[in-house]
């Protein structure tokens, strides 16, 4: 195998690995409904409303992901926010609460945080969990990412990728002054902005204005405003012919992103990363950017000028270069194996499982890597708040494409109409927690399951679903086929 060959079989077995399973989605859902029952029991947050957002929501998370909450206390139909002392003062009552209901460890409150913060962790799973108070900021940005997730498949695989590989080289963690999530998301979309050809558009070009500077007015009606033109923008940009169309693999990609940052500390002297025009900018030309105080720059897209990079210091710009730069070297290596990309590619964690697993675990019949294909057959895989309707109680449409519709036509997206109500569709799961803008299609016995029509509330509309075995107990990750022209699924035990 050649060390191409060699890189994109180990991706592909890494995500395998990190890809949630169906218990994943059980146990935060589990953690949601439990974290509700606490706040109902307190008084002044009777009528409040327990909301995740992050990867969980963006569909972004891998199996061992951090589960962030919001409880919203803003009763009024208008977006607003508790003062910083209010949110002090309720995260105080919880930490009390959760104290008194034992069940929860790691405890800590970060009142001085720029958004007050309380840090627990789960006995389910030991998932981590940040609680925050009325962050609607942090709600929009997940959404916005989400809908990223439906241009191209490839999005997700290699955020998935590129945060296991930080983590795995100590480059993940804000309070080491290194990269948070959220900044790996953008690095990862500023590079498919400029890969050639480009994967992604300017996100200008999804949303032309400061997305948090419009949450005014009514709640309702400021999502569904800002979902809207999102939609229309991105199911403008998918469908437009003059496209060059981006065939990397998955390995292809990987390889060109780590290379591209290998040098981000002297980059960084004069250049921040602005994912909103999809362009380096110099910093001396950017007002918005001045005066320069920060390490690197890496602009927040919806909360304009916003470093989402603000915690990284100029030590550990070092440290995160050097880690591009020895991760460059280990993947163009002619004598690259399996063996000398886990250490360098996956964390402790990530390897215990890869290490159960058989060296040649691709050589079966039954693998393909990606092929020189078009991004429409780079499909995401559906998560479970989008195909797992038999689970929740949702709400349903009467209208379904024909069986020969799904089996031909990619996920489209149209602009939906408002509800009456909130126009990100509340549903019950597991007569648990709520979650926003998820709406499912009605089962139809006489359909197969994985037929049945989806749609994501209030804006996007996904013409297909991919099939998910039932047997969720005996499960392990998929592996997914790519085929061109053909709807691919993704395989499953027996």
């Amino acid at each position: 195998m050649n060390s191409k060959n060699q890189v994109e079989s180990t991706l592909k077995e890494i995500l395998e690995v990190v890809k949630p399973l169906h218990e994943d989605w059980v146990t935060r859902f589990k953690i949601i409904n439990e974290l509700r029952e606490v706040v109902q029991s307190i008084e002044n947050l009777r009528g409040a409303t327990v909301e995740p957002f992050g990867s969980f929501v963006s569909n972004l998370f891998s199996r061992w992901g951090d589960l962030d909450i919001s409880i919203e206390v803003s009763f009024g139909q208008c977006v607003s926010s508790a003062g910083k002392k209010r949110k002090q003062t309720l995260l105080g009552e919880l930490l009390r609460a959760l104290r008194k209901q034992g069940g929860w460890s790691r405890l800590n409150f970060i009142p001085s945080a720029r958004v007050p913060i309380l840090k627990i962790v789960s006995k389910w799973q030991n998932i981590s969990c940040d609680i925050s108070i009325d962050n609607i900021q942090g709600e929009i940005k997940s959404k916005f990412l989400f809908w990223l997730n439906e241009i191209d498949g490839r999005f997700r695989d290699m955020v998935l990728l590129v945060k296991e590989w930080a983590k795995a080289n100590g480059i993940n963690n804000p309070k080491t002054g290194t990269f948070n999530s959220y900044s790996l998301s953008l690095l990862v979309i500023f590079h498919f902005q400029t890969c050639v050809p480009p994967i992604l558009p300017p996100l200008k070009d999804i949303y032309p204005t400061n997305v948090v500077d419009d949450l005014t007015g009514a709640k309702v009606d400021a999502e569904r405003r800002i979902a809207q033109v999102c939609s229309s923008n991105i199911a403008r940009f998918k469908s437009s012919t003059s496209r060059i169309v981006n065939r990397s693999s998955l390995s292809e990609l990987f390889i060109s992103f780590i290379a591209k940052f290998s040098e981000i500390n002297s980059r960084a002297l004069e250049l921040g990363i602005c994912t909103f025009t999809g362009q380096w900018e110099y910093i001396a030309n950017n007002t918005r950017w001045l005066p320069r105080t920060y390490a690197i720059f890496i602009e927040d897209p919806l909360e304009q000028p916003e470093n989402s990079a603000r915690a990284v210091g100029q030590k550990q710009l070092v440290k995160i270069a050097e880690a591009f730069e020895m991760t460059r070297r280990t993947l163009i290596s002619a004598n690259v194996t399996r063996n000398t990309l886990l250490p360098t590619l996956v964390g402790p964690q990530t390897s215990r499982f890869l290490i159960k697993k058989h060296p040649t675990v691709y050589s079966n019949s039954n693998y393909r890597s990606y092929p020189n294909t078009p991004p429409q057959v780079h499909r995401v895989v559906q998560s479970p708040l989008q195909t797992q309707y038999h689970l929740w109680q949702p709400q349903y449409k009467n209208s379904r494409p024909s069986t020969s519709q799904m089996q031909h036509q990619g996920p489209r997206m149209v602009p939906s109409t408002p509800k009456s109500q909130s126009q990100f569709a509340r549903m019950r799961v597991m007569n648990g927690p709520s979650l926003p803008n998820h709406q499912f299609q009605k089962p139809n016995p006489s359909v197969p399951q994985d037929q049945v029509q989806v749609q994501v509330q209030p804006q996007i509309q996904i013409a297909r679903t991919e099939g998910y075995n039932v047997k969720f107990g005996t499960r392990r990750p998929h592996r997914v086929q790519h085929n061109q022209g053909q709807m691919w699924r993704p395989k499953y035990d027996r």
